[in-house]
Parts: structure tokens; C-alpha cells; sequence
């Protein structure tokens, strides 16, 4: 009997004096953080993991192979983003960050959108991912973009029955650049744009929400050598055009326009670079009345475009 009181005794329970300590211990708490934002909760921890995972997943690579994963940081960015239609992977949400009409809407567009993961993720974590820039609570992550393959931008025009227009980036480094000329390309009836691997502008958020869309419907290829790239293509029978100050004929009166034809324009500063100068059938220039030395990339792109399209309507 004695060792079954001593057991009851060690038995815990409501002491006198304790309720009303209790009760004020319990006020002013708030309301339970959802499981995702509770540290050392299995939630939080699968949450930290998978935002830790992101950084670390290998590049796939296709026929023309694929771009890097890309980080849009910040309250307008991302909802910019969101806005322009730029493909999304995750937004990644600050835990407990301050509600302001940005973010509201930036968690809007992703429901709206669908496809697109939610995840709440510590502040150290969204610094660490961001390489400490001023995120201000909100990161949207960017799947790497699946580029084409040279031919495939011929193919697709002949299986339509058309000849091929492309436009080549020589040297062309902007993104938004790129992304202008994919808008053009895309409303002059153009089948897509060609650029080098390296040392070219790619398909980034920038690129994206400067074609205004237009990229969805647009190919971009990548080509591991420019100049090999165009001989292909003259192989092929199709006309290569650059576009060069000093090109000895003008757009206007090039007949070339009308068929089959890759138009390549260089950078604003250094034009066409040699090798591939050297590699196009013609060199034309676009008559300036007003005396400017060079036109912007995507500006000279759309008046050649424009007359290859004129030309064949």
C-alpha cells in the first residue's frame, strides 16, 4: 500500500495558486504559425531542405541544351515577373514577412497561374539562395530554359510549307535586347532566333518579359559554334545576311529577302565579328538619312523583318 501511494503521490496535477498563472501565460500569443513556419517542426524541416535542394540540382541537357536555373529578387521584380507571364518554378515567401499589396499579389498571380510551387522559407535561407541580395521577402525561381537546335528552326518552316526566316545574335549581350528581336521575329512571321553559347545574351527573366510573351510560341537556339552554324545552314540553301555599316548593298534592294534567309546582326559597338562577316553571302546596310552612326540590335533587327515580310506577303 505504501509503494502504491508513493507511486500516485509523484503523480503530477493542478497545484492551488496556479490557474490564474497559467491563464496569463497563455495571453497575448497569437495565433498558432502554420506547421511549415514552426522550427523544428518535420513541416519546416522538409520546407528548409527542399530550398536548400534548388541550388544544387544538375543542368539537364537536350538537342540544343538548356539555360541555368534563375533567381528574380525582390517585391517588383517578382510580381513583374508574375505579370509578364515569365515561367516559374517556386516562389519562395519570407516566414513571417510583412503583408504588403506586392506581395498580395505576387501570391495572387501564382494561385491564378497554377503549376507554380509555394514555399516559405527562413530569412538566413532566402539570403543564402540569393547571395545576400535585398530580396525584401520574396524570390521567384526560374526553370532553365530548353533551347533548340539550329535545325530545327529551318525544319519547322519547311514542315509549314514556308521558307525559313532566322535571325542569328552575333556578339549580341543585352537580354532585353534578345527579347525584343524574339517579339519581332514573332510578328513579322519570322521562325525563330539563333544564338552562340557563349558570350551572347540567353533566355533570361529579362529576355522573357521583354518579348512580351512572344517566347512561348518563339524557338531560341543555341549554337555551340556561330560561325559553323550559318555554313550549315548555307548548305542547306538558305541565303546568309549580315547586317554591317558598311555593307555593300542596301536592304531594300537585296532580292535575297524573298527566299530562304538567316539575317544576322551584331553588336551595337563591335557589329559583325570577322569570322562570321566573312562567312555571310551578303553584307547590306540599312540607310540612316538622319546621320546616326548604328542602330540598336533589336531596332535593326525589326526594320530587316519588316521588308523580308513586306517582300513576301
Amino acid at each position: 500500500m505504501a509503494a502504491n501511494n508513493r507511486r500516485m503521490s509523484g503523480k503530477k496535477g493542478a497545484q492551488v495558486g496556479s490557474g490564474g498563472q497559467r491563464r496569463r501565460g497563455l495571453e497575448g500569443k497569437g495565433p498558432t504559425p502554420p506547421a511549415e513556419a514552426r522550427k523544428g517542426h518535420k513541416k519546416n524541416r522538409i520546407a528548409n531542405a527542399k530550398a536548400k535542394q534548388v541550388q544544387r540540382r544538375p543542368v539537364a541537357r537536350g538537342r540544343g541544351g538548356k539555360g541555368t536555373s534563375e533567381m528574380v529578387v525582390g517585391r517588383n521584380p517578382v510580381v513583374e515577373a508574375l505579370r509578364e507571364g515569365v515561367p516559374a518554378v517556386t516562389l519562395y515567401v519570407q516566414q513571417f514577412i510583412d503583408n504588403d499589396e506586392r506581395v498580395r499579389e505576387a501570391l495572387q498571380l501564382v494561385a491564378e497561374r497554377g503549376g507554380v510551387h509555394l514555399m516559405e522559407a527562413p530569412r538566413p535561407e532566402l539570403d543564402r539562395m540569393t547571395n545576400g541580395l535585398n530580396h525584401q521577402g520574396l524570390v521567384l525561381q526560374v526553370p532553365p530554359y530548353e533551347y533548340a537546335h539550329a535545325e530545327d528552326l529551318a525544319n519547322a518552316a519547311y514542315d509549314k510549307g514556308e521558307d525559313p526566316l532566322i535571325v542569328a545574335l552575333d556578339g549580341v549581350t543585352d537580354p532585353r535586347n534578345l527579347g525584343a528581336i524574339v517579339r519581332s521575329v514573332s510578328a513579322f512571321g519570322g521562325h525563330g532566333v539563333l544564338v552562340p553559347e557563349r558570350r551572347a545574351a540567353g533566355m533570361t527573366a529579362g529576355a522573357w518579359k521583354t518579348s512580351a510573351g512572344t517566347a512561348a510560341r518563339t524557338p531560341v537556339a543555341r549554337a555551340t559554334n556561330l560561325t559553323r552554324a550559318l555554313e550549315a545552314y548555307k548548305k542547306a540553301g538558305i541565303a546568309v545576311v549580315g547586317l554591317a555599316a558598311d555593307g555593300e548593298a542596301e536592304v531594300g534592294e537585296l532580292p535575297a529577302l524573298e527566299g530562304p534567309v538567316v539575317i544576322v546582326v551584331g553588336s551595337e559597338g563591335k557589329g559583325l565579328s570577322r569570322l562570321v562577316g566573312e562567312t555571310c553571302d551578303y553584307r547590306v546596310r540599312i540607310p540612316m538619312p538622319g546621320g546616326a552612326e548604328s542602330l540598336n540590335a533589336g531596332v535593326a533587327a525589326g526594320i530587316v523583318l519588316y521588308e523580308a515580310a513586306r517582300r513576301r506577303s
